[in-house]
């Protein structure tokens, strides 16, 4: 490696994820100069390919659409969510900055969103909950917008399209999903304005209309577009250059050659977490565990987490992911979240025992974490499987597969369906395919069907706070997330305790400083994001607290560093 310095700037940004992107913008907004790079040969990682949305207290929009929110309710709901974890000025900081990064995004950039007023915190039992609001979702974007640097974009993950082909917004998937009057309405428009882009059919499979992360990212990059901001593809660090106690600077690569790049303010890392490193997980996270259960970006290897720690950065919550339950798909890069189909009416989920062991509508992070512990009768929760039968099959997706009522079986390969998805005529022969005690199995689903029938999960209170509802059917009753599993055939998937990120890294103060192993400051080196540890501790407070906290750190820290004097 040459020693020589190829290039000083005041803001160095490692990573293009949201909050990354945030940083820089912010940075750049203030009069800084700053340069972006990324390992990867796209950019935006994890964000472009997550769903885009935001988890922000007291935002704007919510309160614009007739939600009420405040500070104490917010402290009281993430300080249960947070104690012990997570220092209290941290999550104030949080709460404080997070509406103020919205607006500074809405005034300074082409970054929009709309208040989901009905989408609830994960959490309704714990005081300061909301049944809304507080998550909102990217408005939909024009990839014409970005010319060519669209195609620079991680995409969307296959989960969040339409037969891998047509994006669409948090809400229109919600009428999707539970069939809301005007559902047909919503696919016919997809399709149409999908089928009418015919010049660029001829240059890309991918959609033009962007929803989700990848609306999110592409109006990041705009931003930044707009002000000049380069962003460097392909160029990994590899190390950060720590001269006394201050970080000035990193070695990057670029083409097989190494370089430094020296900042006079401040090194922002924001790279996403360690999930995809094996070595990694099996070192922090609880076993089992493999990086093909992930869905976060492939590139996340913990890259930044190792060289932070080299120069002697403190790491924190290393044993904690954002957690959902996942399924494996042959020949795709990446694992597959089950953000609804567990709990949609008429889904359980059973261990080696064949028991129901939680409740199947719980946010997905409380979902692994029952996963990773054993049920009353000290039986390990692992392997897992989802079970459901031919009314579940016909009216709602699973992976990749949509609702058999619509027809459309027939666009995916046969090996698709044959790939995840076991199938019996009785739930004995299904016992028996996943060698499982089949009177266990029965008596399991027995018991279940008596709740469907009266209404009352006596388990495990299925359908009993409005987050449990958002995913339950309108048309059933008594209670809507509850239905019986009656009708043949009848099917099962193995279901892996996988992750959208880790959330263990750099740990930082309300700053978003890094720390050292004595807890002191390290100047001139922030960390956000997956990187850092997070300040949502252990859980998983409401759709969106992943990017919302990643890139409200983001915000804060560009604006420490820029104002902060050289030491």
């Amino acid at each position: 490696m040459s020693d020589a310095i190829s290039e000083t700037v005041d803001i160095i940004v490692v990573g293009s994820g949201a909050g990354a992107l945030t940083a820089a913008l912010t940075a750049a907004a203030n009069g800084d100069s700053v340069v972006v790079l990324e390992k990867a040969a796209r950019f935006g990682g994890t964000s472009a390919s997550s769903g885009g949305g935001l988890w922000i207290p007291l935002n704007h929009l919510m309160l614009a659409g007739g939600v009420e929110d405040n500070r104490e309710d917010a402290l009281r709901y993430l300080r249960a969510l947070t104690d012990g974890d997570v220092d209290p000025a941290v999550v104030e900081a949080f709460v404080d900055q997070g509406p103020r990064m919205l607006r500074f995004l809405e005034e300074n950039s082409h970054v929009r969103y709309e208040a989901m007023l009905h989408y609830a915190d994960y959490y309704q039992e714990l005081p300061g909950a909301r049944p809304g609001g507080r998550s909102i979702d990217p408005l939909a974007y024009d990839a014409r917008a970005l010319g060519d640097v669209f195609l620079d974009m991680q995409p969307s993950h296959v989960q969040t399209t339409v037969m891998g082909l047509m994006g669409y917004t948090n809400l229109e998937g919600a009428v999707l999903l539970s069939k809301a009057p005007g559902w047909l309405k919503v696919v016919a428009k997809l399709a149409l304005e999908y089928a009418s882009d015919i010049g660029w059919r001829l240059r890309s499979k991918r959609s033009r209309r962007l929803t989700m992360g990848n609306a999110l990212m592409a109006r990041l990059r705009r931003s930044l577009l707009d002000r000049g901001v380069p962003l460097r593809l392909s160029t990994p660090v590899r190390e950060l250059i720590r001269e006394g106690e201050r970080v000035t600077g990193v070695v990057a690569e670029n083409g097989g050659q190494q370089f430094r790049l020296m900042a006079r303010k401040g090194v922002i890392v924001g790279t996403g977490g360690f999930e995809h490193s094996q070595a990694m997980r099996e070192r922090f996270l609880p076993a089992p565990t493999q990086s093909t259960w992930s869905a976060a970006s492939p590139t996340n290897t913990g890259d930044l987490h190792l060289a932070a720690e080299r120069i002697g950065a403190a790491l924190h919550l290393m044993d904690e992911a954002w957690w959902g339950p996942t399924i494996v798909m042959e020949g795709e890069d990446r694992a597959r979240m089950l953000f609804t189909e567990r709990s949609m009416p008429g889904c359980i989920m059973v261990n080696r025992a064949a028991r129901r062991f939680f409740n199947e509508s719980v946010a997905y992070t409380t979902a692994v974490q029952a996963m990773y512990t054993a049920d009353d009768g000290g039986t390990p929760n692992l392997p897992a499987w989802a079970i459901f039968d031919a009314r579940y099959r016909r009216n709602y997706p699973f992976g990749p597969l949509l609702p058999g009522g619509m027809h459309l079986d027939w666009l995916q390969p046969a090996r698709v369906r044959k790939q995840f998805l076991q199938s019996a005529p009785t739930l004995q022969a299904l016992a028996a395919k996943l060698g499982l005690d089949a009177q266990a199995l029965s008596a399991t689903v027995a018991r279940f069907n008596g709740f469907a029938q009266s209404g009352t999960d006596e388990d495990f209170h299925r359908g009993e706070n409005s987050y449990d509802l958002m995913y339950g059917d309108v048309r059933l009753g008594p209670n809507p997330c509850l239905a019986s599993i009656a009708e043949a055939p009848f099917y099962a998937v193995q279901v892996h305790p996988g992750d959208i990120g880790t959330k263990g890294g750099i740990l930082t103060n309300a700053d978003a400083c890094a720390l050292d192993t004595d807890g002191k400051v390290i100047p001139g080196l922030y960390a956000i994001g997956n990187c850092s540890a997070s300040a949502m501790g252990r859980y998983y407070p409401g759709a969106g607290a992943t990017l919302g906290p990643s890139m409200t750190f983001g915000f804060v820290a560009a604006n420490h560093a820029c104002t902060a004097s050289r030491i």
